[in-house]
């Protein structure tokens, strides 16, 4: 009798645990999903971005779905002109030494404008778009903002060719003069 009196005590407390569990989860779902419509609303609000500019597109294409298109020469660009505490403007250049595009091979677009002999023939059009946004920084906004220079770099050029085969622009090897 003492055997099945402690049996019937042990499963009364593991359905007041469960219950009790229940209810609690039920209490945490609902301040989780309320917490979760506040940050939606204060990043609507201060109109931020959870993932940069094209973050997306790059997060979804797998590398081995991916072809490069590196620029063959070396670009050097004029920035824009900075004026000094006395008023003097000055102006500087930097020189970019490698400049690549990322392609999707699965976009439509890749297929008619993503091969080498295209790019090549493209290749001034796309220098001009490089050189038209970053005649609007500073070397120092340059530095401060690369990662929003480098958006609009890209969408210069989707803009240029009128798609998104492109998704992404690889710089490196940067100096200032």
């Amino acid at each position: 009798m003492k055997k099945n009196l402690l049996s019937i005590l042990i499963l009364a407390l593991l359905v007041v645990n469960l219950a009790l569990t229940a209810v609690m989860m039920v209490s945490v779902i609902g301040t989780n999903g309320k917490t979760a419509a506040m940050v939606d609303s204060i990043l609507t609000v201060m109109n931020l971005e959870v993932t940069a500019p094209g973050g997306e597109a790059e997060d979804n294409i797998p590398l081995s779905q991916t072809a490069t298109y590196p620029l063959a020469d070396r670009l050097m660009l004029q920035l824009k002109p900075t004026v000094d505490g006395e008023g003097k403007t000055s102006g500087h250049s930097m020189v970019i030494f490698y400049m690549s595009l990322a392609m999707d091979t699965k976009n439509d677009d890749y297929k008619e404008l993503g091969s080498a002999e295209t790019l090549q023939g493209f290749e001034i059009q796309i220098k001009d778009a490089v050189a038209s946004v970053v005649r609007n920084y500073t070397e120092q906004e340059f530095n401060e903002k690369s990662e929003q220079v480098r958006a609009e770099i890209l969408a210069a050029v989707q803009n240029l060719f009128q798609s998104k085969f492109i998704y992404r622009i690889s710089i490196s090897d940067v100096m200032f003069q």
